[in-house]
């Protein structure tokens, strides 16, 4: 994205903000499931109702998007122009893709009513669901199946460390409070493995997965906890080469990056913009940046999401 493209973005985004786009009240509830009071989950599928109100549903002619701050914001702009292209013709109306630069930045704008629609990476979806209001409908994915990734504890390939008890006092990159596999999973699961974050470490919080893995090839970090599928990509762009790292520890599999819309989005709208979504098959270059993906697959929070909870559960409540 331009400076001219960035300047207008941030405008119509000060203009929605300035025409109402606050974040909604509470209404009567008689059930949250671990919501911000914010919102309510009549139904039970863990994620926000649309207000019972329809004069409090949002239809506007202009729809501002995100995508995870997982690499540098500028790649995703230009990766995603097709979709964001196609998005505006399907759906008749302008689409602005806003870079946000951090998860809390994208989870903020998203409760306070400057995003419509969003990419959220793993740990952050349930953030964004239980603080912002986020109703995930998508992952990325091949064959009608969403896209998983590891946590992966990389070193580099001629470092005398073999074990995750190996780092003890040693240098060790997490990338943010809120990504599963950059911080929630490693406190969960690094323990099993003889290294108690804190404890035997304290992490140095990178602020994005490629700069972690970077961080290890420079000498910066000694060990980095970043997702499998972001090191593919750099692999596969030849960012990196990959046999200068090597692999200590590798995790079960997680669902990768959810997209949600705003919980109160007009119904017709969301309806229309899921079906927009699913309408959309990856262009070449979308597909090798996202090590094989073909098209945005359907999902359900409450089940694909489960075992992500039950990591942010077994660390405690997601930091604020």
């Amino acid at each position: 994205m331009n400076r001219f493209h960035a300047i207008a973005a941030c405008a119509i985004l000060a203009c929605l903000l300035a025409a109402g786009g606050a974040v909604a009240r509470a209404e009567t509830c008689q059930k949250r499931t671990g919501l911000d009071e914010a919102y309510c989950d009549a139904d039970g599928d863990l994620v926000a109702d649309p207000p019972s109100d329809p004069a409090k549903w949002r239809n506007p002619d202009t729809l501002v998007w995100a995508f995870a701050p997982i690499e540098d914001p500028a790649v995703y702009a230009q990766l995603f122009r097709p979709f964001t292209q196609h998005l505006s013709r399907c759906l008749d109306r302008q689409i602005v893709y806003y870079p946000v630069q951090s998860s809390a930045a994208e989870i903020s704008a998203m409760r306070t009513g400057r995003l419509h629609f969003a990419g959220f990476s793993t740990g952050p979806t349930v953030e964004a669901v239980n603080k912002a209001g986020a109703v995930p409908f998508a992952g990325k994915g091949e064959n009608g199946a969403v896209r998983g990734y590891h946590l992966v504890a990389i070193v580099r390939a001629d470092s005398p460390y073999h074990s995750l008890a190996d780092l003890k006092g040693k240098r060790v990159a997490h990338v943010s409070a809120a990504s599963n596999s950059g911080n929630l999973a490693p406190r969960a699961l690094f323990p099993v493995e003889g290294l108690v974050p804190d404890t035997d470490y304290r992490p140095i919080l990178s602020g994005a997965h490629d700069k972690s893995v970077m961080g290890v090839l420079a000498g910066d970090y000694d060990m980095a906890a970043v997702a499998s599928d972001v090191l593919e990509r750099l692999v596969e762009r030849g960012a990196v080469d990959r046999n200068a790292l090597r692999v200590l520890y590798e995790s079960p599999l997680f669902p990768t990056s959810s997209f949600v819309h705003a919980h109160d989005l007009d119904p017709e709208l969301a309806k229309k913009l899921t079906a927009c979504f699913f309408a959309f098959r990856f262009p070449p270059d979308m597909t090798a940046a996202f090590n094989g993906d073909e098209q945005f697959v359907p999902l359900r929070y409450d089940t694909a999401w489960r075992a992500v909870r039950d990591v942010a559960a077994a660390v405690g409540a997601l930091p604020d």
